[in-house]
């Protein structure tokens, strides 16, 4: 056995996502990127390659950049949600929910982050990866309500023929109809309606 010389790279390589720290500085990570030796995930986080990014995964990117002050206050949702379950592309700027009962006053802006006040049922948040997520179905209900036809209606294809988030077009359709008055309501079912006419790119399943 050689002595004297370190191991390959790649042997440090034995968690899953990789950030700036003490292990290696933020122009090393580039570098490692660079040469192939690790996969960019989000912002100043990596992976080594070849590994299945999940919605786990995408879940503690997003993580890093939630400030440590406010992280316990703040739910991923709307598209950035929809990129955690692996329905959309990276958002450039992380779209995170404050109940209402926090108030947004009460949690400082952070850089990299746009904050939302909402009101938020129990079963509207899961914990994915360390972080605090809108679950697959309020997730598909913000994205009808909020975001423009354009992104919104790829990414809802997108969550629909995902079996293993469960949302269905009817269901998805029972649950905008029944939130309050809020604004785009209409719009939100001329989406779902758009859905509806294009049985095509959804599973049969999708649909039921």
């Amino acid at each position: 056995m050689a002595l004297g010389f370190p191991p390959p790279q790649q042997d440090f390589l034995t968690q899953e996502v990789y950030a700036p720290s003490p292990l290696f500085t933020w122009a090393e990570l580039q570098s490692m990127a660079a040469d192939g030796v690790l996969t960019p995930l989000y912002e100043k986080s990596f992976t080594p390659p070849g590994l299945a990014v999940t919605p786990r995964l995408r879940a503690r990117a997003a993580a890093l950049v939630v400030p440590d002050r406010i992280r316990r206050k703040v739910i991923a949702g709307r598209m950035t949600a929809a990129w955690i379950y692996g329905c959309a592309d990276a958002p450039e700027r992380l779209s995170l929910l404050v109940d209402a009962k926090h108030r947004i006053s009460s949690v400082r802006s952070a850089r990299g982050c746009i904050l939302h006040e909402v009101r938020l049922g129990q079963l509207d948040v899961v914990s994915v990866g360390g972080l605090m997520v809108t679950s697959p179905l309020r997730t598909a209900v913000d994205v009808a309500l909020n975001v423009e036809a354009d992104r919104a209606l790829p990414a809802l294809r997108m969550m629909l023929s995902k079996d293993e988030l469960g949302v269905r077009l009817r269901l998805l359709a029972l649950a905008v109809e029944a939130s309050p008055r809020v604004p785009h309501k209409k719009s939100a079912l001329r989406k779902l309606a758009a859905l509806s006419t294009q049985p095509q790119s959804l599973p049969p399943e999708a649909a039921a």
